[in-house]
């Protein structure tokens, strides 16, 4: 069984996709005549120069470290999964039920909250996997028709049997103070479970046999295939796998940070995972950093806008440039492939 290793070499494209989406944010900062320097000095500074600047970061990277690791096991088995959006609001909307609707000490009521978040995270990422696996029914279409469906149905459950009394707002109740993870040392708890679930699922795919499946169907689906392995089974378990950790995404988003289901507060969290999963080139641990610049990013994007005068959307114009950079290469590849005649395959492993 082949030994996981950090290859700091495949970091050099994401570092350098940084980069350049940052220089050429700095020039429509300086379009709009505000020194780009003092722009991004407020943005780093804000995100990272102070212990409260901190705390703030790692609580916004924490439901990206996980929807990052939801998308990035499916594409180390060769899968698109970009419903990470309907999985972490089908398990935040569960473990708010959980939260505020069982009456648990704090040690049982917190991890069952959470496991709540999980199976039904799960069970979304399962409908998907089940569909591709047996089915053949393309994920991307599977998880686009889902997202829209746990989202409406999500709306509906906060809005109906699961509403606050007497609360105009589409909202679930405020969870029990038993059911709340706590901060640590002043940062938020969650993000060190969520680095604990990224190692586990670093060391998980380098040293387990089913870790060693699911490399081996997203590099070569048939040739898995003929060294015996279930690879239809793999892939459920890769997406099952993938909605469980995006359920536990919006499960600690609930319990540490919302406390209750509120439709809009995790609005976009998932798909801002897949630009995470890309940036990190789908390496588990590379997805930790990855999450910590985003959520820096976006934590800090509003006081970059009062103390610079930066225009709002230039956060998300270049978490965009960030994207487009990194997968540009991989783009440019497979094309330069398929012209050639390669055959290819779709594994994330290098």
């Amino acid at each position: 069984m082949q030994k996981q290793r950090i290859d700091f070499g495949s970091f050099a494209i994401p570092l350098l996709s940084v980069a350049v989406a940052l220089f050429f944010g700095g020039i429509l900062v300086y379009i709009q005549n505000i020194n780009p320097i003092t722009a991004y000095t407020a943005l780093f500074t804000t995100a990272f120069g102070s212990w409260d600047g901190i705390a703030t970061t790692l609580a916004k990277a924490t439901p990206l470290i996980l929807s990052g690791l939801a998308v990035a096991i499916g594409l180390r088995a060769g899968l698109f999964n970009i419903g990470a959006q309907g999985q972490l609001i089908s398990g935040a909307l569960a473990s708010a039920w959980a939260g505020y609707a069982l009456d648990l000490p704090t040690l049982i009521h917190i991890p069952v909250a959470i496991l709540f978040g999980a199976f039904f995270g799960a069970l979304v990422g399962f409908i998907a996997g089940a569909l591709k696996a047996y089915r053949g029914v393309h994920e991307v279409i599977t998880t686009i028709m889902l997202n829209s469906i746990v989202i409406a149905l999500a709306d509906f459950l906060a809005s109906r049997p699961f509403k606050e009394p007497d609360q105009p707002l589409t909202r679930t109740p405020e969870i029990q103070e038993s059911a709340r993870i706590p901060d640590f040392l002043g940062l938020p708890f969650g993000f060190f479970i969520a680095v604990a679930i990224a190692y586990g699922m670093w060391w998980f795919l380098g040293n387990t046999t089913s870790g060693f499946r699911i490399e081996t169907v997203g590099k070569n689906k048939n040739a898995a295939w003929y060294a015996g392995m279930p690879v239809k089974l793999t892939v459920v378990m890769a997406m099952v796998a993938g909605g469980a950790i995006a359920g536990i995404a919006g499960a600690i988003e609930t319990q540490s940070i919302v406390g209750r289901f509120e439709p809009a507060f995790n609005a976009g969290l998932g798909f801002d995972g897949i630009t995470v999963a890309l940036l990190a080139r789908a390496n588990p641990l590379g997805v930790i950093p990855a999450a910590i610049l985003i959520g820096g990013m976006r934590a800090s994007g509003s006081t970059m806008q009062f103390e610079a005068g930066v225009a709002p959307e230039l956060v998300d114009l270049l978490l965009a440039m960030i994207l487009f950079f990194v997968t540009a290469p991989l783009l440019a590849r497979l094309l330069r492939k398929k012209e050639s005649g390669v055959s290819l395959t779709s594994g994330w492993g290098n």
